[in-house]
């Protein structure tokens, strides 16, 4: 095939992304895109460790951090290609990668292109088929109508994000199909194959969705259910351990923060399985809605699944409720409060956890690629968590709090090139 390679003149337009377009029998293109994006936090009785006796301590925290860490997007870099086959259909790819604009490191758990990589087909008129590693439906068709992708970003996330509306959940070795949009409404289906010898459901992922917009109004549902939760959806990244390993946290120790103690007593969970709806309504600079989840972690004891140090059994179901509110100023500046209410159920003689959470955003559009923002949030905890001790604050997925509430502040740049 015959190409000829045009000139990238994408940045110098002002236009996020650096098209190349290459022509001959038939038409493809190659986008170079990406975000760059940091702030100033400050969160306060951010863990430091955990004593003797395993009760954690901690103190304030004032840091920079990579907006994938405390901010509104996560830095990344990535390519996105088309070819045109004809009649309607193009062969695509994307390959982004996730780094830390504090070191310059990989994110991800070092992995090189570990936001996405896949490969497929694209039919005007049947939908796209893709090959790789993506996100499943509550990222795509849930998440962009909460408060996280609205104007919170981390801050937005649910507490722990147990359940992926921050977009850091991801399907290695996956089949995923998404439909064309029929006059606003669209669905697709996932499977994440486990690849275990001998067992066609070890390891392995299903999800669905659905979701409609027109004239203001837009609508999301998802289903996930993840076989071995602990490998399929949480040990996804190349730092992740096997069954042996607890992929979702750990305890601290007297020099090392616990992580995820909100859910990492769950590790041992033979399946996953997650319901999650949204909506939103906007009218001229005006824009409400809501989020609802439910994550059941089932069958805890499983031995080929994940450790499980407190003997739990049965399930927990750990539900979510959200209602947000956006107000755009201008067409750069806008407003954003949300209120998230989470609340886990009985497991191994305890009494659950609850936790209230408020988030705040500030956003201030210098141009087309350019944003300055301020964003706060506030957390209380009460009950027990995963790990069978009294329950404390952790604000999306930074440090967790030593005590039963946390706030976080940050004032970050964001640019999209």
């Amino acid at each position: 095939m015959n190409r000829t390679l045009k000139a990238c003149v994408g940045a110098t337009l002002g236009v996020a992304g650096c098209t190349f377009a290459t022509l001959g029998n038939a038409q493809s293109s190659i986008t170079l895109y990406g975000v760059v994006d940091v702030g100033i936090n400050y969160s306060s009785n951010t863990q430091t460790g955990v004593s003797a006796r395993g009760a954690p301590k901690g103190a304030s925290q004032v840091y920079m951090a990579d907006g994938l860490a405390g901010g509104k997007m996560g830095s990344r870099w990535g390519l996105r290609g088309s070819e045109d086959l004809g009649d309607g259909t193009h062969a695509v790819f994307a390959l982004e990668n996730g780094f830390s604009i504090n070191n310059g490191a990989f994110a991800q758990g070092g992995a090189e292109f570990g936001r996405q990589a896949w490969v497929g087909l694209e039919n005007d008129r049947f939908g796209t088929v893709l090959l790789g590693r993506q996100y499943e439906f509550t990222t795509e068709y849930v998440g962009v109508l909460s408060s996280v992708t609205s104007f919170a970003g981390e801050f937005g996330t649910h507490p722990g994000n147990v359940d992926g509306l921050l977009n850091i959940r991801r399907v290695n070795n996956a089949l995923k199909y998404q439909s064309p949009d029929f006059h606003g409404l669209s669905f697709g289906a996932i499977y994440g194959v486990g690849g275990q010898a001998g067992s066609l459901s070890q390891d392995s992922v299903l999800g669905a969705g659905i979701r409609y917009a027109v004239s203001g109004v837009s609508v999301g549902a998802s289903y996930l259910d993840a076989r071995n939760p602990n490998i399929s959806i949480f040990g996804i990244n190349p730092s992740a351990g096997g069954v042996t390993t607890n992929n979702i946290g750990s305890v601290g120790s007297a020099t090392s923060v616990q992580t995820a103690p909100i859910i990492s007593g769950f590790a041992s969970a033979r399946t996953m399985d997650e319901v999650a709806l949204a909506g939103a309504y906007t009218i001229g600079a005006e824009r409400v809605g809501v989020v609802f989840t439910r994550t059941a972690f089932n069958d805890l004891g499983d031995a080929g699944s994940g450790p499980n140090p407190l003997h739990l059994q049965g399930s927990v179901h750990i539900n979510n409720a959200e209602a947000n509110y956006l107000h755009r100023f201008t067409p750069a500046v806008s407003v954003g409060a949300a209120y998230d209410y989470q609340w886990t159920s009985d497991v191994g003689g305890s009494d659950g956890a609850r936790y209230q959470q408020v988030s705040l955003g500030v956003d201030y559009a210098l141009s087309k690629r350019t944003d300055v923002y301020a964003l706060a949030a506030w957390q209380h905890a009460s009950g027990t968590n995963s790990l069978g001790q009294p329950a404390v604050a952790q604000i999306g997925v930074l440090s967790p709090s030593a005590t039963d509430h946390q706030v976080a502040l940050t004032v970050g740049i964001a640019h999209r090139f």
